[in-house]
C-alpha cells in the first residue's frame, strides 16, 4: 500500500472513531438535559454489557444450546457476588481470573 493511501486511511479511521463521539459531546455540553434522560442514560452501559454478556456465559457450541452451567456460568456468579459485595474492580477481575483459572484445570 502506498504511503499516500495508508496515511489517508489512518486520517480516515480516525475521523470516523473520533467524530461520532465529539459531536454529541460539542452540542450537547452547555446544555441542561432532562433528569429522566440522564437517569436513562446512566443504565446504557449496563445494558450493552448485558447484551455481550449473556449470550456467551448462557450458551455455548456452534448452534447455539442453552446451557446454563457451562465453567463460565459457574465462574461468573461468585465473580458477581465478589464485585457486588466488595465494590473492587482490581478485586473483581482477580477474583474472576482466578476462578476461571481454577475452572479451566477443574473441566
Amino acid at each position: 500500500m502506498e504511503t499516500g493511501k495508508f496515511t489517508l486511511l489512518v486520517i480516515a479511521m480516525g475521523a470516523v472513531t473520533f467524530l461520532p463521539r465529539w459531536i454529541p459531546l460539542f452540542f450537547l455540553s452547555k446544555r441542561k438535559l432532562p433528569d429522566w434522560l440522564i437517569e436513562w442514560l446512566e443504565l446504557v452501559p449496563v445494558a450493552i454489557l448485558s447484551a455481550l454478556l449473556v449470550p456467551s456465559l448462557l450458551t455455548h457450541e456452534s448452534p447455539k444450546l442453552f446451557n446454563p452451567f457451562s465453567p463460565e456460568m459457574l465462574v461468573a456468579i461468585p465473580t458477581f457476588a465478589v464485585a457486588w459485595f466488595s465494590r473492587s474492580l482490581g478485586g473483581t477481575l482477580v477474583v474472576g481470573m482466578m476462578l476461571y483459572w481454577g475452572a479451566g484445570l477443574y473441566f
